[in-house]
């Protein structure tokens, strides 16, 4: 592209991003800051919000490799923005972000007609307190940080599935 393979520069290319390439955190101003790859024959499409690049990155190779598309954001305000255009059938939160955190995101997807029964996992190192006010907003399923693939591709499975209350530990649906 420009010399660095995988890296797309607005300014030298002089046009909008390409389609399958994230822009992330960048100062550019494009109307969309989402990264989506189309899988042929996908069993889902789950929304990952999360603030670390390296962590929606993981997260997306993870559930890609098992056939799931995958569409990013990088935090709840952005989430917010782009849910009823992408329509995922799963979203996976982070706790900790910049805006707008995942507790409240949760919250406003709760709040919302559309969103109401939209699954919702939350992928972080959880307090007791966060995973008791996540409880109370509707979320279904806790994954902590650090996690293994095959528990993330597990959980969102199973929410795919349509199981609400996903997991073991400290209660219904909870995993920490």
């Amino acid at each position: 592209m420009n010399g660095f393979p995988g890296v797309w520069h607005p300014v030298r290319a002089g046009v909008g991003p390409p389609q399958g390439v994230e822009v992330g955190k960048t100062r550019t101003r494009w109307p969309v800051r989402t990264y989506s790859r189309v899988v042929p024959g996908a069993s889902g499409r789950v929304l990952v919000v999360d603030d670390n690049k390296v962590i929606r990155q993981l997260i997306r190779v993870n559930l890609e490799l098992e056939g799931i598309e995958v569409v990013t954001a990088a935090d709840g305000a952005e989430c917010l923005e782009v849910v009823h255009q992408v329509r995922p059938d799963v979203i996976t939160l982070d706790v900790v972000m910049p805006r707008l955190d995942g507790l409240r995101t949760a919250a406003r997807l709760r709040g919302d007609s559309r969103t109401r029964d939209l699954p919702l996992a939350i992928i972080s190192a959880c307090t007791q307190y966060e995973i008791e006010s996540g409880l109370e907003v509707g979320v279904d399923a806790f994954l902590p940080k650090p996690f293994e693939p095959a528990e993330l591709v597990s959980v969102v499975r199973r929410l795919l599935e349509g199981e609400r209350r996903v997991g073991g530990g400290l209660g219904a649906g909870v995993r920490v």
